[in-house]
């Protein structure tokens, strides 16, 4: 009567996570059909691409920075990976909402909610887009694992129909039906207070959303000026986009070499930038800096060698600094050490 009730009671509870389900699924199953079927995203060097937008992530990433620059270092890797990436989507998004092997599919909406949260949870401009669809996928995961699926999935179905693979053990674990857990109210408790200290710990370290100022890392672009180096009768230094809402460039319209008042030795206006030589862009990642119709793009997350002619400068002993110079007219200055 008391393993009865206990069916009765995870019935219910799956039953109640219907839409939860359907939701979350569609979330991850989109993903592929967005990619594949509405349009082809997996094509390097095709407008779209995925692997760039992954690129995006990179800046300012949390505990899995490495594995997303090997990735956009690697362009063959990099499109394997989202090529895998999204088949998983699909089938972790397609079972969850046919309710096939419920528990098992939760934990990939877990990890795959959890890759979101590490990678782009800093990215949104409004309304912390990344980091909410990060936390709340990671704690639907755990629900559907909690509940299984009700009477409106194949678990049941299969359950129902007294399939033999649902008799075992690990069935319980990885499908539906009662969670063979000794004391379930301190694992829900014990697993909802590290999800929580997780959410408050992101929203802190991503945007001081507990204590602090408020910040937004998506709302403006932020250009780094490094490695700058004379090799006669070039100038080089590298330019990597580390902040800006990712699907909007940063626009250089001016290029600037100065000295140490200030003054300028020699420039680039945004005519001659959108005719800069390709060939004197040095892209390391998957996101490309280059010439656009009216400036040069930077898109978030590029990095790349910039080089210069400076032969016409005939104080070269004067040259001091370099500016970049934004069209929302945010200037960037790096001295030359």
């Amino acid at each position: 009567m008391k393993h009865t009730t206990n069916s009765r009671s995870y019935d219910l509870a799956g039953l109640y996570t219907l839409s939860l389900r359907m939701v979350i699924g569609w979330t991850y199953f989109s993903a592929f059909w967005r990619r594949l079927v509405l349009e082809n995203k997996l094509i390097p060097d095709e407008k779209g691409y995925i692997g760039e937008k992954f690129n995006h992530f990179l800046p300012n990433a949390l505990g899995i920075k490495p594995v997303i620059e090997y990735l956009v270092t690697h362009p063959d890797a990099l499109q394997r990976s989202m090529m895998t990436f999204t088949i998983i989507e699909a089938i972790v998004g397609l079972f969850i909402i046919l309710g096939f092997f419920t528990r098992l599919m939760s934990i990939g909406i877990f990890s795959l909610a959890l890759g979101i949260l590490l990678g782009s949870g800093w990215l949104g401009t409004t309304c912390l887009d990344e980091w909410q669809i990060g936390v709340l996928g990671i704690a639907g995961g755990f629900v559907l694992f909690l509940t299984g699926s009700g009477p409106y999935s194949l678990d049941h179905y299969f359950i129902r129909t007294n399939r033999k693979f649902t008799q075992k053990k690990w069935f319980c674990w990885l499908g539906s039906g009662i969670l063979p857990v000794p004391n379930l109210k301190r694992f829900v408790l014990a697993g909802s207070l590290l999800i929580f200290a997780l959410t408050l710990y992101t929203n802190q370290y991503f945007h001081g959303g507990v204590w602090g100022t408020l910040h937004n890392k998506s709302v403006k672009p932020e250009l780094e000026i490094s490695n700058i180096s004379l090799h006669h009768p070039d100038l080089q230094f590298q330019v990597y986009r580390t902040e800006g809402a990712d699907v909007y460039g940063s626009f250089v319209i001016g290029m600037h070499i100065l000295d140490k008042d200030g003054n300028i030795l020699k420039e680039w206006d945004y005519r001659q930038l959108s005719k800069f030589p390709e060939e004197n862009i040095r892209n390391q990642y998957v996101a490309k800096i280059k010439p656009g119709k009216y400036s040069l793009v930077v898109p978030l997350g590029a990095r790349a060698d910039i080089t210069v002619n400076i032969d016409d400068i005939l104080q070269k002993d004067k040259i001091h600094a370099i500016k970049l110079v934004d069209i929302s007219g945010i200037e960037w200055t790096e001295n030359i050490q």
